[in-house]
């Protein structure tokens, strides 16, 4: 991420993970046995005493600030050089994120100087960041008291070492924005009867495949139809679109053109595959093994497999009872039955999708780019964001408009009200927050000379001709 610039090399180095802990303080309450609180520290090889010190350090600064305010401890501590985000996802279970501020590298009298940007890292995307990766340790492995009471310090320690030192890498601080705050779900503009068809296919799904719990339905890495909970579906969305598809785009884009099963006589030509479970299943010896996730984890806890099966864009979520182990035989029969109906049903989404574009034209580069965010079914829209690579949404716009995208958002949290804001950047770029009823919109627009009156005329055309099925407020 570093960028050269101007005659005096000038260097940009972007913010990094530090430190990762986390601790519980009742767990080595007396002196002496400090170092029993520390469940999981990341980087592993720092000096013991320094990670008590780490430790010792944050539980003193939550303490403090809990005399000011008891029922809100502190989020976030700012320092010259970074700035370290707490968070308690269950009672005295704590996690802190230390991120170096970014850092520009000038070189005087040929030795570098540099200049910590403490302003840079907006603290509401961080700590976004930080109850995500709670999020996704829940959906594996249950909560930090699931594992205390399954096997007591030790295994919860084995469970954090398993999980965070794997996700962790995954982590691209230097690019977490806005879309990290809302945590959406991108879904899939369908027409009513091409969204009956699939209905119904889930309907005949479950009835045939009778264990099964749950059902997603994704298309081009977008959501059509959930059965879970809303912020189970928000977390696993976030799994199988940035983990698990990514891992599988490669071979699948290699055999592009021949059915994978067309040597098997009688078979109906299909382009099933299990993404997790069996690689092959004319082999007796394969194994059914099914990643666990743990959904509703507030009031039933429930343990599930989850079986993800994909037929060309079309990929479909089977959640069963984890306590029914799936046979080799179970995986054939879904095989069988889903394959040919997931393929036909994913060309004729794909049919359908082609035109309803032709008919509503093709898309012109728009003057202006956007963010909308539904607070209600966590819908999301970005034509802000390209995506570079598999796991990283980049935005196609300089970090200073991102940062003020993230600005107005964190006004918008403090007022319960309706309200619209707008900003004229220095870069003669005008952003405009818009936030209606449970809905949120920002847009950015490149017109030089338009003056305020022009831009919010620009901002209604755009909620006309984008948004014209949803209200917002004049």
């Amino acid at each position: 991420m570093a960028t050269a610039g101007g005659a005096g090399q000038e260097k940009q180095l972007a913010p990094t993970l530090l430190s990762f802990f986390i601790y519980n303080p009742k767990l080595g309450p007396k002196e002496g046995e400090e170092e029993k609180k520390i469940l999981f520290y990341h980087p592993n090889e720092v000096e013991k005493n320094e990670k008590i010190r780490n430790v010792g350090l944050c539980e003193a600064i939550v303490q403090f600030t809990r005399t000011f305010s008891p029922t809100k401890p502190a989020k976030s501590l700012h320092t010259q050089k970074n700035r370290q985000f707490f968070h308690e996802p269950e009672e005295n279970f704590w996690m802190v994120m230390v991120v170096r501020n970014p850092i520009i590298e000038k070189h005087k009298d040929g030795k570098p100087v540099y200049e910590y940007q403490e302003e840079e890292l907006l603290d509401k995307v961080y700590s976004s960041v930080l109850q995500q990766c709670y999020s996704m340790y829940k959906l594996f492995n249950g909560t930090f008291l699931k594992a205390m009471e399954d096997g007591g310090v030790k295994v919860l320690k084995e469970r954090l070492e398993k999980f965070f030192h794997r996700y962790l890498q995954t982590l691209h601080l230097q690019s977490c924005d806005l879309l990290d705050v809302f945590c959406g779900i991108s879904f899939f503009p369908l027409d009513k009867m091409t969204y009956l068809k699939i209905q119904s296919f889930i309907n005949r799904m479950e009835e045939s495949l009778n264990i099964v719990k749950y059902t997603a339905f994704l298309y081009n890495d977008q959501l059509i139809w959930s059965g879970l909970e809303q912020d189970d579906m928000r977390i696993l969305y976030k799994y199988l679109t940035t983990s698990l598809f990514p891992r599988h785009m490669e071979p699948e884009l290699a055999g592009r053109d021949s059915p994978i099963r067309a040597e098997m006589p009688g078979n109906l030509q299909h382009y099933g595959r299990f993404l997790t479970g069996p690689l092959n299943l004319n082999d007796p010896e394969a194994k059914c093994r099914f990643p666990k996730i743990f959904v509703n984890t507030d009031d039933t806890y429930e343990e599930l497999h989850l079986i993800v099966y994909k037929a060309m864009s079309a990929a479909v979520c089977f959640m069963i009872d984890a306590s029914i182990p799936p046979t080799l035989e179970f995986c054939r029969k879904l095989d069988s039955i889903v394959g040919p109906q997931l393929t036909v049903l994913a060309s004729d989404i794909c049919e359908q999708y082609n035109i309803n574009k032709r008919i509503s034209g093709a898309e012109k580069e728009p003057q202006f780019k956007f963010i909308y965010f539904n607070h209600m079914n966590l819908a999301e829209k970005s034509t802000i964001h390209m995506r570079k690579t598999p796991s990283v949404s980049l935005a196609s716009v300089h970090p200073d408009l991102m940062k003020i995208l993230g600005d107005i958002n964190s006004d918008f949290s403090r007022v319960d009200e309706d309200e619209e804001i707008i900003v004229k950047a220095m870069s003669d770029y005008w952003v405009v927050g818009k936030k209606s009823d449970q809905r949120e919109l920002y847009v950015i627009l490149n017109q030089k000379n338009a003056n305020l009156i022009e831009v919010n005329e620009e901002v209604k055309k755009l909620c006309a001709t984008q948004f014209n099925n949803i209200f917002f407020l004049d």
